[in-house]
């Protein structure tokens, strides 16, 4: 039987903590430190905007955040799980169950079409073949409908946006990560984007972890984490 203290460990634990983070590459006789001993906690169901300048280590914290590279030092807690120590299969297991992610670059597999892109995920991870009817569900919510038999070469850049943000939550991840999201995108196109991203993290309570240059976008976020040079340099509640 759980006690009440921890009980209110377990409800105030951080869904992502990141311990003294340190990421470095060796480049000749040269250690560039990427990242310096980085330090956040995020409760879940936060909408957290990463901004700083280019090369300040934003993708480079994201990507580590998503297991899809190896800290030089330090610790990642997801939901409790350190993933530092993790194999790939475990990792790969990890992402399955807790972690969407949006590519700037979208990442969608040109042989797939849209429905087929969006279910992958959860194929990958096992799912029954109830979860074809959620994918059409998430292509209609992002307004793709229509689309559902389209390659992503017949779809536009804003299409293929949407399509990544479906193919994101089609496993319900208590966890997305969204890097530059609206960067290729028109105004009109990024300001759907953004509202998409709002309504998930609103209506589904998935933790939002955010990567972006633009202030107006991290001003809807509910709190703005800004690097430089690999170091936290402010973090404020919006």
């Amino acid at each position: 039987m759980t006690d009440s203290k921890t009980e209110e460990s377990l409800i105030s634990r951080p869904i992502i903590e990141i311990i003294g983070l340190t990421r470095s590459i060796q480049t000749g006789s040269h250690t560039v430190e990427i990242l310096r001993g980085i330090d956040i906690a995020i409760p879940q169901g936060q909408f957290v905007a990463i901004m700083g300048p280019s090369g300040s280590g934003k993708s480079t914290l994201l990507g580590l955040l998503a297991g899809l590279d190896n800290a030089t030092k330090g610790q990642i807690l997801l939901d409790g799980v350190d993933i530092t120590g993790l194999t790939e299969d475990q990792m790969a297991e990890v992402r399955g169950r807790k972690i969407g992610f949006v590519f700037q670059s979208f990442q969608l597999i040109p042989t797939l079409t849209a429905e087929e892109n969006v279910l992958l995920p959860a194929e990958l991870a096992g799912a029954g073949p109830e979860v074809t009817r959620r994918a059409k569900e998430l292509l209609t919510r992002v307004g793709l409908a229509d689309r559902l038999d389209h390659y992503p070469v017949q779809l536009s850049g804003g299409e293929q946006q949407r399509v990544a943000l479906a193919r994101a939550f089609i496993t319900k991840p208590p966890i997305l990560y969204a890097d530059e999201p609206t960067g290729n995108l028109d105004g009109k196109n990024g300001a759907q984007i953004l509202e998409l991203l709002l309504e998930m993290n609103q209506r589904e309570g998935a933790t939002l972890v955010m990567v972006t240059h633009d202030p107006e976008l991290a001003k809807h976020a509910d709190r703005i984490i800004t690097l430089r040079d690999g170091l936290v340099v402010s973090d404020e509640s919006v």
